[in-house]
Order: structure tokens, then sequence, then C-alpha cells
């Protein structure tokens, strides 16, 4: 069973539904890469509206006007050493958009296995 509980650190990351890396949709890469350092796991949600540092257009899902680029949202959290792993492939493959991190209070986070 692996537990993460105490400080711990919260990176999201603000891109574009339709920003890719190596032939595939960025948010995946990033889940990719999280995985494969080992980091305790990884969300990405799509937002139904929103601008950003690409556009001052709003994107939005509604019917009369299905955008191909909506925000999406990377949220992992993890102990600050294990998150700070992701830094050097961001800086590399998120070209627009907005990275942040702040510190957060683990309550309890486990899996079995």
């Amino acid at each position: 069973m692996t537990m993460l509980s105490g400080k711990g650190m919260i990176l999201k990351v603000f891109i574009g539904e339709s920003d890719m890396c190596e032939g595939i949709p960025l948010y995946e890469a990033i889940v990719l890469e999280a995985k494969k350092l080992g980091l305790a796991g990884a969300t990405v949600t799509r937002g139904i509206m929103g601008f950003g540092a690409n556009t001052r257009v709003i994107h939005t899902a509604k019917i009369l006007r299905l955008s191909e680029d909506l925000p999406v949202v990377v949220e992992i959290v993890d102990a600050e050493d294990k998150v700070k792993k992701l830094r050097a492939f961001l800086e590399t493959h998120v070209k627009g958009g907005l990275v942040t991190t702040e510190e957060v209070n683990i309550l309890k986070y486990s899996h079995n296995g």
C-alpha cells in the first residue's frame, strides 16, 4: 500500500486542448511523463470556457460555438521534490500557457497495490 500525507505540492498546468507534443496532446504527454517519473498521480480537467496567454478570444463549449481549443488543466499532487522532477520537461514542452505550484497539506492519499 502506498501512502502520502503531510506537506506536499500541487502543480497546475493551464494549456489549450489543441496544444501538441511530439504528435500527441500536450496534456497526455505531461501525464505520461509524470507517470514515468513515479509521481503519485495526475488529473486532466477540460474547461467549458476560458481564455489565456495565446489568445484573447474566449473559447467555449456552447452548442452554437463549439471550440476546438478548450482550456485544459493538468493537476499533479505529490511531495515537493517529486513534483520538481517535472520542471525540465515543462520548461521544454509547454510553449504557451501557465504553470503554477503551491504548497498543500495532503490529508490522505493511499492506494492498494
